[in-house]
Protein backbone atom coordinates (compact mmCIF):
# COMPACT_ATOMS: atom_id res chain seq x y z
CA UNK A 1 0.00 0.00 0.00
CA UNK A 2 1.68 3.10 -0.95
CA UNK A 3 2.47 5.94 1.09
CA UNK A 4 -0.93 8.58 0.34
CA UNK A 5 -3.42 5.59 1.60
CA UNK A 6 -0.70 4.67 4.66
CA UNK A 7 -1.19 8.74 5.58
CA UNK A 8 -4.57 8.95 4.86
CA UNK A 9 -5.30 5.80 7.43
CA UNK A 10 -3.26 7.51 10.02
CA UNK A 11 -4.72 10.34 9.76
CA UNK A 12 -8.28 9.18 9.66
CA UNK A 13 -8.07 8.59 13.31
CA UNK A 14 -7.10 12.38 13.97
CA UNK A 15 -10.79 13.38 14.44
CA UNK A 16 -13.25 14.96 17.21
CA UNK A 17 -16.05 12.16 18.08
CA UNK A 18 -19.47 12.44 16.16
CA UNK A 19 -22.60 13.55 17.90
CA UNK A 20 -25.50 11.18 18.39
CA UNK A 21 -27.94 13.38 16.04
CA UNK A 22 -25.54 13.53 12.91
CA UNK A 23 -26.00 11.59 9.83
CA UNK A 24 -23.34 9.55 8.48
CA UNK A 25 -22.16 11.67 6.18
CA UNK A 26 -22.04 15.27 8.76
CA UNK A 27 -20.10 12.71 11.05
CA UNK A 28 -17.23 11.90 8.31
CA UNK A 29 -17.07 15.70 7.12
CA UNK A 30 -16.28 16.63 10.46
CA UNK A 31 -14.02 13.94 10.88
CA UNK A 32 -12.04 14.81 7.47
CA UNK A 33 -11.81 18.45 8.36
CA UNK A 34 -10.55 17.46 11.64
CA UNK A 35 -7.82 15.92 10.26
CA UNK A 36 -6.89 18.52 7.74
CA UNK A 37 -6.53 20.94 10.94
CA UNK A 38 -4.53 18.70 12.89
CA UNK A 39 -2.31 17.47 10.25
CA UNK A 40 -1.53 20.89 9.18
CA UNK A 41 -1.03 22.14 12.52
CA UNK A 42 2.51 23.80 12.67
CA UNK A 43 2.60 23.84 16.59
CA UNK A 44 2.21 20.07 16.85
CA UNK A 45 4.98 17.77 16.73
CA UNK A 46 4.94 14.61 14.88
CA UNK A 47 4.68 12.71 18.57
CA UNK A 48 2.07 15.62 19.81
CA UNK A 49 -0.52 13.88 16.31
CA UNK A 50 0.03 10.33 17.00
CA UNK A 51 -0.74 10.67 20.49
CA UNK A 52 -3.74 12.91 19.43
CA UNK A 53 -4.70 10.42 16.70
CA UNK A 54 -4.53 7.60 19.56
CA UNK A 55 -7.14 9.54 21.64
CA UNK A 56 -9.37 10.72 19.63
CA UNK A 57 -9.78 7.35 17.32
CA UNK A 58 -9.99 5.48 20.87
CA UNK A 59 -13.58 7.60 20.93
CA UNK A 60 -14.29 7.72 16.92
CA UNK A 61 -13.53 4.07 15.79
CA UNK A 62 -15.60 0.91 17.65
CA UNK A 63 -12.50 -1.00 18.42
CA UNK A 64 -14.81 -3.79 19.84
CA UNK A 65 -16.83 -4.49 16.61
CA UNK A 66 -13.66 -3.90 14.14
CA UNK A 67 -12.20 -6.62 16.69
CA UNK A 68 -14.74 -9.07 16.01
CA UNK A 69 -15.14 -8.82 12.27
CA UNK A 70 -11.10 -8.98 12.28
CA UNK A 71 -10.85 -12.27 14.12
CA UNK A 72 -14.31 -13.46 13.40
CA UNK A 73 -15.19 -17.13 14.55
CA UNK A 74 -12.20 -17.23 16.37
CA UNK A 75 -13.21 -14.12 18.65
CA UNK A 76 -15.99 -16.61 20.19
CA UNK A 77 -12.49 -18.82 21.07
CA UNK A 78 -11.13 -16.18 23.45
CA UNK A 79 -11.83 -15.37 27.27
CA UNK A 80 -13.09 -12.21 28.12
CA UNK A 81 -9.56 -11.01 29.45
CA UNK A 82 -7.90 -12.24 26.09
CA UNK A 83 -10.72 -10.28 23.99
CA UNK A 84 -9.57 -7.21 26.29
CA UNK A 85 -6.13 -8.09 25.35
CA UNK A 86 -6.55 -8.32 21.76
CA UNK A 87 -8.55 -5.38 21.23
CA UNK A 88 -5.91 -2.98 23.23
CA UNK A 89 -2.65 -4.40 21.51
CA UNK A 90 -4.83 -4.34 17.91
CA UNK A 91 -5.37 -0.58 18.58
CA UNK A 92 -1.49 -0.30 19.57
CA UNK A 93 -0.79 -2.49 16.24
CA UNK A 94 -2.64 0.14 14.28
CA UNK A 95 -0.80 3.51 15.68
CA UNK A 96 2.75 1.25 14.96
CA UNK A 97 1.99 0.37 11.43
CA UNK A 98 0.42 3.88 10.48
CA UNK A 99 1.45 6.58 12.93
CA UNK A 100 4.69 7.23 11.31
CA UNK A 101 2.69 8.62 8.71
CA UNK A 102 1.56 11.51 9.81
CA UNK A 103 5.00 13.21 9.15
CA UNK A 104 4.55 12.81 5.59
CA UNK A 105 1.47 15.24 5.48
CA UNK A 106 1.29 17.58 1.85
CA UNK A 107 -1.69 19.43 1.84
CA UNK A 108 -3.74 16.92 1.31
CA UNK A 109 -7.73 17.31 1.86
CA UNK A 110 -11.06 15.22 1.62
CA UNK A 111 -14.20 16.07 0.43
CA UNK A 112 -17.53 13.35 0.90
CA UNK A 113 -18.72 12.79 -2.56
CA UNK A 114 -21.45 10.25 -1.55
CA UNK A 115 -23.13 7.72 0.99
CA UNK A 116 -25.45 4.97 1.17
CA UNK A 117 -26.89 2.31 3.51
CA UNK A 118 -25.88 -0.81 3.70
CA UNK A 119 -27.14 -3.96 5.08
CA UNK A 120 -27.37 -4.36 9.33
CA UNK A 121 -28.44 -0.84 9.03
CA UNK A 122 -24.87 0.42 8.60
CA UNK A 123 -23.61 3.21 6.28
CA UNK A 124 -21.10 4.04 3.65
CA UNK A 125 -19.52 7.00 3.32
CA UNK A 126 -17.64 7.85 0.53
CA UNK A 127 -14.70 10.45 -0.03
CA UNK A 128 -12.47 11.93 -2.01
CA UNK A 129 -8.67 12.49 -1.03
CA UNK A 130 -7.23 15.23 -3.20
CA UNK A 131 -3.33 15.69 -3.59
CA UNK A 132 -1.32 18.34 -4.81
CA UNK A 133 0.30 17.01 -8.60
CA UNK A 134 -1.05 13.18 -7.50
CA UNK A 135 -3.94 11.05 -8.40
CA UNK A 136 -6.70 11.68 -6.02
CA UNK A 137 -7.48 8.64 -3.78
CA UNK A 138 -10.95 7.17 -3.07
CA UNK A 139 -11.75 6.64 0.58
CA UNK A 140 -15.17 4.45 2.23
CA UNK A 141 -15.88 4.44 5.74
CA UNK A 142 -18.42 2.14 7.56
CA UNK A 143 -20.24 3.21 10.05
CA UNK A 144 -22.42 1.34 12.38
CA UNK A 145 -24.69 2.86 14.91
CA UNK A 146 -24.25 2.09 19.15
CA UNK A 147 -27.11 1.49 21.20
CA UNK A 148 -26.31 4.95 22.48
CA UNK A 149 -26.99 6.74 19.26
CA UNK A 150 -23.70 7.92 17.70
CA UNK A 151 -22.43 6.11 14.19
CA UNK A 152 -18.82 5.02 14.71
CA UNK A 153 -16.15 3.65 12.37
CA UNK A 154 -16.42 0.17 12.44
CA UNK A 155 -14.15 -0.39 8.97
CA UNK A 156 -12.06 1.84 6.04
CA UNK A 157 -11.84 1.04 2.70
CA UNK A 158 -9.05 2.87 1.17
CA UNK A 159 -8.94 2.22 -3.31
CA UNK A 160 -11.33 -0.56 -2.40
CA UNK A 161 -9.22 -2.15 -0.09
CA UNK A 162 -10.68 -2.87 3.38
CA UNK A 163 -8.81 -2.47 6.84
CA UNK A 164 -10.93 -5.24 8.75
CA UNK A 165 -10.40 -7.99 5.33
CA UNK A 166 -6.78 -6.81 5.28
CA UNK A 167 -5.98 -7.88 8.93
CA UNK A 168 -8.41 -10.49 9.13
CA UNK A 169 -6.12 -12.17 5.85
CA UNK A 170 -3.00 -11.66 7.34
CA UNK A 171 -3.70 -12.16 11.18
CA UNK A 172 -5.55 -15.66 9.78
CA UNK A 173 -2.62 -16.88 8.48
CA UNK A 174 -0.54 -16.77 11.86
CA UNK A 175 -3.83 -18.02 13.74
CA UNK A 176 -3.81 -20.67 11.20
CA UNK A 177 -0.28 -22.10 11.70
CA UNK A 178 0.26 -20.51 15.45
CA UNK A 179 -3.19 -20.30 17.35
CA UNK A 180 -4.88 -16.92 18.53
CA UNK A 181 -2.98 -16.79 21.97
CA UNK A 182 0.41 -16.49 19.36
CA UNK A 183 -1.26 -13.92 17.24
CA UNK A 184 -2.08 -11.88 20.85
CA UNK A 185 1.67 -12.59 22.00
CA UNK A 186 3.43 -11.23 18.76
CA UNK A 187 1.68 -7.76 18.70
CA UNK A 188 2.23 -7.72 22.18
CA UNK A 189 6.38 -8.32 21.35
CA UNK A 190 6.01 -6.19 18.14
CA UNK A 191 4.30 -3.13 19.91
CA UNK A 192 6.72 -3.15 22.27
CA UNK A 193 9.40 -2.71 20.01
CA UNK A 194 7.24 -0.41 17.25
CA UNK A 195 7.80 -2.61 14.93
CA UNK A 196 4.59 -3.38 12.51
CA UNK A 197 3.55 -6.96 12.71
CA UNK A 198 4.06 -9.01 9.31
CA UNK A 199 2.60 -12.80 8.64
CA UNK A 200 5.01 -15.30 7.83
Amino acid sequence: MRQGLLLMLAAVMCTAASRAADTPPIVVQHLVDSVTAVLAEKGLTAEQKRKRIEEIAYVQFNFETISKLVLARNWRDLSPAQQKEFMEEFKRHLTVTYGKNVESYNNERAVVVGDRAEAREDWTVKTKILRPNAAEVLVDYRLRKDPDGEWRIIDVIIEGVSLVANFRSQFQEIITTSGTPKLIELLREKNAKGEPLKAS
